[in-house]
């Protein structure tokens, strides 16, 4: 799969014998740019940023305009969340100007900070809004638009088909739906045979997210929804490699993992990019939740050096803590495809 196909997906839809696709999903405060670098070099189809407030960017925020950062990012996605059109539109619009190939609109995220302003899964209650934030932006930019969503905001109102169809009708390239409503959080389980009822009332690409964890699971989620492709979100974390992994299975490819070497170069290659893009003090501070996940993925750690290694201010002893925590046995190295 390479980012023409991927953009080709989205402008003109599916071709029969297509591979599914399979992207690394947005996630606040998680999926920055130099995740995002990794996951891309590492296979995975198409990378999206994490969530970035519109009217913040409109304004030219720091964080915004960090978060939004696309540098070596190739198809460069960004995602927008708000509850205004005219916010939503300029701040597509900057996106564009500043190099974004696609803009998502989050109607999904379910944290309470996001929805008690009536942004991310909340506008599933009012879908009538809904369509006209959506119909703002894909008015504001010429580059591809996608959604999204959950299920619904709760089992009462299981409504993404509805939205998927209008997202359909205003000239949006893809939705992707999230298989679980906002009232779940990420309890449970991702309801993947959900999803295809959205499938079957549009035409445009449809991925399916919640609980693909692995090959198999993209697989299983790809038989149960009749989805385009799949989205792999907090199974990443700590294996930024594993989007591309299960790209390459899914392309009937045998999937490599990284030697633990590789993992431990990669997951340096990381705390120094966030260091690099916020500055030490801030960036030790982002890095946290990376170490935490590289720590339990590398496993090699005791107790008291995952403590030391998540709360050093010191990059030197990170670096040197991160190393050790990849000691020990190598992966399985293929994984039949």
């Amino acid at each position: 799969m390479t980012t023409d196909h991927y953009l080709g997906a989205l402008r003109r839809g599916r071709s029969a014998g297509d591979p599914p696709l399979c992207l690394l999903a947005p996630l606040s405060g998680v999926t920055d740019l130099h995740m995002r670098r990794i996951a891309l070099r590492c296979g995975a189809d198409a990378v999206v940023s994490e969530m970035v407030a519109a009217r913040e960017l409109a304004r030219g925020a720091a964080e915004a305009t960090l978060r939004a950062e696309g540098a070596g990012i190739a198809p460069h996605i960004v995602q927008l969340a708000g509850c205004e059109a005219a916010p939503l539109a300029e701040a597509a619009r900057l996106a564009e100007a500043q190099g974004a190939d696609a803009i998502d609109v989050n109607m999904g995220c379910p944290a309470k900070i996001v929805t008690g302003i009536a942004s991310g899964s909340a506008l599933m209650r009012d879908l009538d809004h809904a369509e006209r934030l959506l119909a703002a932006v894909r008015g504001a930019v010429a580059i591809p638009v996608t959604v999204k969503m959950r299920l619904g905001w709760d089992d009462a109102s299981r409504n993404a088909a509805d939205l998927a169809a209008r997202a359909e009708r205003l000239g949006l390239n893809a939705v992707t739906v999230h298989g679980r409503t906002r009232q779940q959080f990420y309890k449970g389980r991702a309801d993947w045979p959900a999803i295809r009822a959205v499938v079957e009332a549009v035409a445009i690409p449809v991925i399916a997210n919640g609980d693909v964890t692995d090959l198999a699971a993209a697989r299983a989620c790809l038989a149960a929804s009749g989805a385009a492709g799949v989205m792999i979100g907090r199974a990443a974390t700590g294996r930024p490699w594993l989007v591309g992994q299960v790209a390459a299975g899914l392309a009937g490819r045998e999937v490599a993992a990284p030697t633990r070497e590789a993992q431990a170069a990669l997951a340096a290659e990381h705390y120094a990019g966030l260091l690099a893009l916020y500055g030490q003090a801030m960036g030790v501070r982002h890095a946290r939740k990376h170490l935490a996940a590289y720590a339990e993925t590398g496993g090699a750690l005791s107790a008291a050096e995952r403590g030391a290694l998540l709360t050093t201010t010191d990059p030197h002893a990170a670096l040197t803590l991160l190393a050790r925590a990849f000691a020990g046995p190598e992966p399985e190295m293929r994984v039949a495809a």
